[in-house]
């Protein structure tokens, strides 16, 4: 990534926090890395968000995927009681991180980091 903005570096690195966080979250199953996945996809969208940097503005429809999704499961664990997961919720959440996971490895193609 010679020669990338401020700004691409920024998401890069970004990215690579929020892939940690999701190969952490499948391995231990600690829900709590939800929350080190939700600052970095606000980081991300802070700045890809109205960039002028064409790369990012490239990378708008996958961001997309994980914006959508990253919402969806805020959504799905607002439902959950007490913060037991049932059987249904986590299905959800499962289709939500592999949406995630594709949208990432495809970011990560795009910009040659893999």
């Amino acid at each position: 990534m010679e020669g990338a903005s401020q700004a691409l570096s920024a998401f890069t690195e970004q990215l690579v926090r929020l892939n940690g966080a999701m190969a952490e979250l499948f391995k231990s199953g600690n829900v709590a890395l939800f929350t080190e996945m939700n600052a970095a996809v606000k980081e991300m969208h802070r700045i890809q968000h109205g960039s002028k940097d064409k790369v990012l503005q490239a990378l708008e429809p996958e961001c997309a995927v994980i914006w959508g999704n990253f919402d969806m499961i805020v959504k799905v664990l607002r439902t959950t009681e007490n913060g037991e997961i049932d059987p249904g919720a986590q299905t959800a959440l499962n289709r939500l991180l592999h949406n995630i996971d594709g949208s990432v490895v495809n970011i990560a193609k795009a910009l040659e980091i893999v």
